[in-house]
């Protein structure tokens, strides 16, 4: 058996991507400074943005899902005047305007934004349409039929109007696309719009102000590197239950093995942190706070959905 690369560390790092670079690019590079063995990112950011890049390592890469589910905060600024076939400025100019709205307009317009809407993914996006990536189909001169979907907006603010551009920032949920939602208000205005920039300054519990940049990780030891950066693997667990088990329950369930709560003290244990309820909910099963897994509770029952395997 062929001896995996790297070395079998566990956590996340909360990396500020640099311009001009792709995601991919970003997670190979922190990969080879702290000679990880397995990792992953929560939410892919386009080359020409930057800010907040959630990146997992090892076992953490077993709760992806609940950092990307996460609500995420963005700043942004959209210029007026063009439309362009990537929906940011590396694209080409597919329709023009000399229209520019007042920011009475663009304050007026913004409730349409919020809230639950319909929202059409860029040409140029990672949507796979019949098993092909959109932005490869687009590219081989292709127009890739993307259907609309929901996406969630809590709040999107307009900070500074100019003329030919505006800032804004945005709290939204999983999926939402900035560069579509600059194409739409553009169309709304009746002036066209793009992303001219975009920055990524939270998802989640992970903040722009304690984001480490590329150019440091890099050039640190990777010993010290993972000591001063790299987070537990629990801190995107924080919103779900946490059920701390004995040593006797923690070994069966890291064996796959289900518990059962059905004597008065044991279930009191599964109220007391928010369980025992007839509804099926997913929470973290921890052993002398350190985390052993994901678990499914049902009424007295849990079982294992996920074991993490750390040394």
């Amino acid at each position: 058996m062929r001896r995996k690369k790297g070395d079998p560390i566990s956590g996340w790092i909360n990396l500020d991507k640099p311009y001009g670079m792709t995601s991919t690019q970003a997670i190979g590079k922190v990969r080879r400074a702290l000679n990880a063995q397995k990792i992953g990112h929560a939410g892919t950011l386009d080359p020409l943005a930057t800010g907040v890049l959630p990146i997992a390592l090892g076992e953490a890469t077993k709760t992806i899902a609940f950092a990307q589910d996460s609500l995420k905060t963005y700043s942004f600024t959209v210029t007026w005047g063009e439309q362009r076939d990537t929906d940011d400025m590396e694209g080409q100019v597919i329709a023009s305007s000399y229209i520019r709205p007042s920011k009475e307009d663009i304050v007026a317009l913004l409730p349409k934004y919020t809230g639950d809407i319909q929202q059409t993914p860029p040409i140029y996006s990672a949507i796979k349409i019949d098993g092909e990536r959109a932005y490869d189909l687009a590219r081989n001169g292709e127009i890739p039929e993307i259907k609309p979907r929901n996406v969630y907006i809590e709040k999107l603010e307009l900070l500074e109007a100019r003329e030919h551009e505006a800032d804004f920032e945005m709290i939204c949920g999983k999926g939402t696309y900035v560069r579509s939602l600059a194409r739409d208000m553009g169309k709304n205005l009746g002036c066209e719009g793009y992303i001219s920039a975009l920055r990524r300054i939270k998802v989640g519990v992970f903040d722009a102000n304690d984001a480490i940049s590329l150019d440091i990780i890099s050039d640190m030891d990777y010993v010290c590197a993972r000591s001063e950066y790299l987070l537990p693997l629990q801190i995107v667990l924080d919103d779900i239950p946490a059920l701390d088990l004995t040593m006797e329950e923690t070994a069966r369930i890291r064996n796959g093995q289900a518990l059962s709560f059905v004597s008065k003290p044991d279930f009191e244990r599964l109220t007391k942190v928010g369980l025992g309820g007839k509804n099926k909910v997913i929470a973290l099963a921890t052993h002398e706070n350190a985390p052993i897994a994901l678990i499914e509770q049902t009424r007295a029952e849990i079982k294992p959905v996920r074991v993490f395997n750390l040394t």
